[in-house]
């Protein structure tokens, strides 16, 4: 049973009212999520509890000072503006000594649940993702006052694709799980692509681009959108929110949400960049940052889209390569499926780079 996962660990948050259900949720890659349902003075009580993967956060304290700065920022950032947050930001439930985690068995966290709205997992509508577009555009343009040099680095060089590279070529050398033999196209493809790889960590590094607040996993089961509206309600899921390139979160959202097929779909000749969704985020996203983000970086924002596809595609290979030690997987080969989906998706955005930027310098005249 579920309850019996998390029972040792409930009466240590400040939860309303008493235990009533509890359900594990399978859409994360990463952490643990059980949606809990509690009840006051027989008023359903909602709220998230979270086991951090501490494989793939070594810190989880510094993932959780970042997550409660960002969001005292963005509260503050709506009060101010006369937007009433509750359903905005996402609200940590503390524990009962009023920390924002309790250590037992693991690392465990809270958040009060957002009512009456859906995080999906694919597009449903294309309304949508031009909501998602402008959500995730928002939350850059709200925290684009926000120091990034005060949050910690909760993944180190997470979009570092030169040093991502490296490890890529490490894990093929050493072979721990005897899987390179069969890999020599993939391995091939990824050396192809190693400079264009490299772009945008060279331009921050010589300035050309400016260091950001960045939410780095901008899939859109990462907005909550309003049951009633279609509208964007609020960016959840802040463990990798780092400073980083918004080109990053651009291309990342393109990457999930523009794809016509799912990230693991194995018949390869399915997946293609949808170009009716990757204008419809692109509105919703440029809708919200032009004014801040230079015309540099929106110019750019087509480099993003190749970069972290290629980028995830060898990370999903160099977790096949390692023996599956960080991404959730469902077969033995899953990783491998991931990063043939993401290769196929690359070739499919490469082939239309010119419509791609076209649009982007069109929009941003």
């Amino acid at each position: 049973m579920v309850y019996n996962q998390i029972k040792q660990v409930l009466p240590h948050f400040r939860f309303e009212g008493y235990y009533v259900s509890a359900e594990e949720l399978h859409s994360g890659n990463i952490n643990n999520t059980y949606h809990l349902q509690y009840r006051k003075n027989g008023v359903p009580m909602h709220y998230l509890l979270q086991n951090v993967n501490t494989y793939v956060f070594h810190d989880p304290y510094a993932v959780m000072e970042n997550i409660e700065k960002i969001t005292d920022h963005l509260r503050r950032k709506y009060l101010a503006g006369g937007v009433d947050p509750t359903r905005r930001v996402l609200e940590i439930i503390p524990t009962i000594d009023g920390r924002t985690m309790h250590k037992n068995g693991g690392y465990w966290r809270a958040y009060r649940y957002i009512e009456n709205a859906t995080a999906y997992d694919r597009v449903m509508r294309p309304k949508q993702f031009e909501e998602a577009g402008r959500a995730f555009g928002e939350f850059q343009r709200m925290l684009c006052d926000f120091p990034a040099g005060e949050l910690h680095t909760t993944i180190p060089d997470f979009h570092n694709t030169t040093k991502r590279f490296y490890a890529f070529v490490r894990a093929v050398s050493e072979d721990k799980a005897g899987r390179v033999r069969a890999l020599e196209p993939e391995i091939e493809f990824m050396f192809e692509h190693r400079r264009a790889m490299g772009t945008i960590v060279r331009e921050l590094e010589r300035g050309v681009l400016p260091l950001r607040v960045t939410h780095n996993d901008t899939k859109i089961n990462n907005v909550m959108i309003d049951n009633d509206t279609d509208k964007a309600v609020c960016v959840i899921d802040l463990d990798t929110v780092m400073p980083g390139s918004a080109l990053y979160d651009y291309g990342d959202a393109i990457r999930f949400g523009a794809s016509t097929a799912a990230e693991d779909e194995e018949d390869t000749s399915k997946i293609a960049l949808d170009m009716e969704k990757f204008k419809l985020f692109t509105r919703g996203f440029l809708s919200q940052v032009d004014g801040f983000l230079t015309p540099h970086e929106i110019e750019l924002l087509p480099l993003g889209m190749r970069v972290i596809t290629c980028e995830l595609a060898m990370r999903f290979l160099t977790d096949y390569i390692e023996g599956d030690l960080y991404f959730k997987v469902k077969s033995p080969t899953h990783n491998l499926i991931r990063a043939r989906a993401q290769m196929a998706l690359l070739e499919d955005m490469e082939r239309k780079a010119d419509e791609v930027q076209a649009f982007i310098d069109g929009r941003n005249k």
